[in-house]
């Protein structure tokens, strides 16, 4: 059971992230275009992974969140906002959220859950 409980609040920390990102545009006023574009659409898709993680767990939904962390941590260099307040927001929260994936994916298949046959 606490292999569960560990899980959800590594969902909860990554809705929480999302969020984050989602209004760091504002938070931490960035530029208009591609940084904040970035932050709100990555935002939206990590808080919705981690929402249908909460309500359903599945293995797809941490592989897409890793995915997406990893984006968040890259996309400044793709973009080209480096040197930029943005920078460091979008290289944090990426890190968290591929991190937190990353252990989840390793807690779920160092345990993996059983079914029972009922």
């Amino acid at each position: 059971m606490d292999q569960w409980s560990n899980a959800k609040l590594c969902d909860v920390a990554n809705l929480i992230l999302g969020a984050i990102l989602f209004f760091s545009p504002w938070i931490f006023a960035f530029a208009a275009g591609t940084q904040s574009q970035n932050a709100m659409g990555s935002g939206i898709v990590i808080f919705l992974l981690s929402v249908a993680a909460l309500s359903a767990f599945a293995v797809w939904e941490e592989w897409l969140n890793l995915v997406v962390g990893l984006w968040v941590l890259v996309s400044p260099w793709v973009l080209g906002f480096q040197a930029t307040t943005a920078m460091g927001v979008h290289v944090v929260i990426g890190v968290l959220v591929a991190v937190l994936a990353a252990i989840e994916l390793w807690m779920m298949y160092q345990n993996p859950p059983t079914q029972s046959a009922a």
